[in-house]
């Protein structure tokens, strides 16, 4: 028998828009169904939409193919939120008791519609992170039960541009003509899908590096503390590169398959594997890829210190994900900068029981994890005809094939002989004029019916 309903997630990202189709079993473990992805062309930059157009066309086309791939159709997405505005700020609400009063599952509750209700100045919250509690100043995991004087939530919420949303919709909903289920905060995925109870517990840095931009997320004490996005990526180096004279593919392909950092090069110079095109200096390349770095290591060196957490303090350490964290040596290179244990993650293999190839690319960890978040049914379903409407619909068609009738005030009726008048009632008695009335009266009625 095969099972129905799956949940449908997007990414839209600088480099590419990947989709992915799974199913979560009762122990929430994902098995995927159906992925893939589509080139963004351009049309999206550092994780926002730029060309309308293009991205919904794009969208389309992916959602086309994952349909096709599973035979299904897909109703609905989730899709990612990112973009370089994104970043955490707290917002800390709180409520008196009574000497010696309960906190109740409704206070807390009070204060959660407080946190999603808050509009802050100049942007917008787009979801709540974590909140951490306290009850007479001193933190409490589970409030719920406890007796004090005064209980205060502190949220740690994601904010962004108030028209961050804007030109998503008008490319998914409007041009890809695709509901959206739900966004969900790229980062929130991405610890979702990569860290660990004991990691975000002792405390970590969490790097997504993409092709945009560069995303920062600190954990302690088991909830986010701090979240950045900085605008570098992985097409920064793209560019950077270009400017020794390639086109951007061709940059490409030499940072990904040839670019490295932190080690000496054997052979300076590297036939080209480009047609017509002289060798590659690969001192130089590497020395363009480790500048570029610089600059985003110093920014997330800033970040880190600003959040409060650094050091000792973050246990669990350095951890890497992201499409653009699979340049060569990366690891390394950022133990030495930053001074900590430095880990490659990609999705939990607990999480997803099946696809490895996707499992174990540093790419996909996003779009993972937002299938591990997402809880609505994405399968689109036929709207089922109300009994009423198809007993409606049935009663005009055989209407229209029954023989005509005579409305009478009082409704549908039989065809109905005029009343007579006196003139007509003395012509009752018969005679000439009487037949002939009847005999043209007749012809008449007969082509009446």
């Amino acid at each position: 028998m095969t099972q129905s309903g799956f949940i449908a997630a997007i990414d839209l990202g600088t480099h590419s828009i990947k989709g992915v189709v799974g199913r979560k079993n009762e122990n929430n473990v994902v098995s995927i169904i159906a992925s893939g992805e589509q080139p963004s062309s351009n049309c999206i930059r550092r994780g926002m939409v730029y060309n309308i157009e293009e991205t919904g066309a794009n969208v389309r086309r992916l959602i086309t193919m994952l349909e096709n791939s599973m035979g299904r159709k897909i109703g609905k997405v989730y899709v990612a939120l990112g973009g370089q505005s994104l970043r955490s700020m707290e917002f800390t609400k709180s409520i008196e008791l009574s000497p010696g009063e309960m906190v109740f599952e409704e206070m807390i509750e009070g204060l959660h519609e407080l946190a999603e209700q808050f509009v802050p100045e100049l942007a917008r919250a787009y979801a709540v992170a974590d909140v951490e509690y306290f009850v007479d100043g001193k933190p409490e995991r589970k409030p719920v039960g406890v007796t004090g004087y005064r209980v205060e939530a502190n949220f740690k919420l994601v904010t962004g541009r108030p028209n961050l949303l804007g030109n998503v919709e008008k490319s998914i909903t409007g041009k890809a003509e695709l509901p959206i289920a739900r966004y969900i905060v790229g980062a929130l995925a991405t610890a979702a899908a990569t860290l660990s109870d004991e990691e975000k517990e002792l405390g970590c840095a969490l790097v997504d590096f993409g092709a945009g931009t560069t995303t920062l997320s600190v954990y302690k004490g088991g909830i986010l503390r701090s979240m950045v996005v900085i605008p570098f990526g992985g097409k920064s180096i793209t560019r950077d590169i270009r400017a020794l004279n390639f086109t951007e593919s061709d940059a490409e392909q030499l940072k990904i398959k040839y670019g490295k950092v932190m080690k000496k090069q054997e052979t300076p110079f590297l036939a080209s594997p480009f047609s017509e095109k002289p060798d590659v200096d690969m001192s130089q390349l590497n020395r363009v890829i480790e500048m570029r770095l610089d600059e985003i290591t110093a920014n997330l060196k800033e970040q880190i210190k600003l959040s409060g957490y650094e050091g000792e303090s973050l246990g669990a350490g350095l951890i890497i994900t992201g499409g653009a964290s699979q340049l060569e040596n990366l690891d390394d290179y950022l133990e030495q900068k930053l001074k900590m244990s430095v880990r490659r993650a990609t999705v939990k293999k607990t999480l997803v029981n099946n696809a490895p190839e996707l499992v174990n690319d540093p790419a996909y960890t996003r779009v993972l994890g937002m299938l591990l978040l997402g809880d609505e049914d994405c399968e689109y379903k036929e709207v089922e005809t109300p009994r009423e409407y198809e007993e409606y619909e049935e009663e005009k068609e055989q209407e229209t094939r029954s023989p005509r009738t005579t409305r009478t005030p009082w409704g549908r009726g039989e065809k109905t002989k005029k009343p007579k008048n006196q003139k007509d009632k003395e012509k009752e008695g018969g005679g000439f004029f009487s037949s002939m009335e009847n005999f043209f009266g007749n012809m008449f009625s007969e082509e009446d019916e």
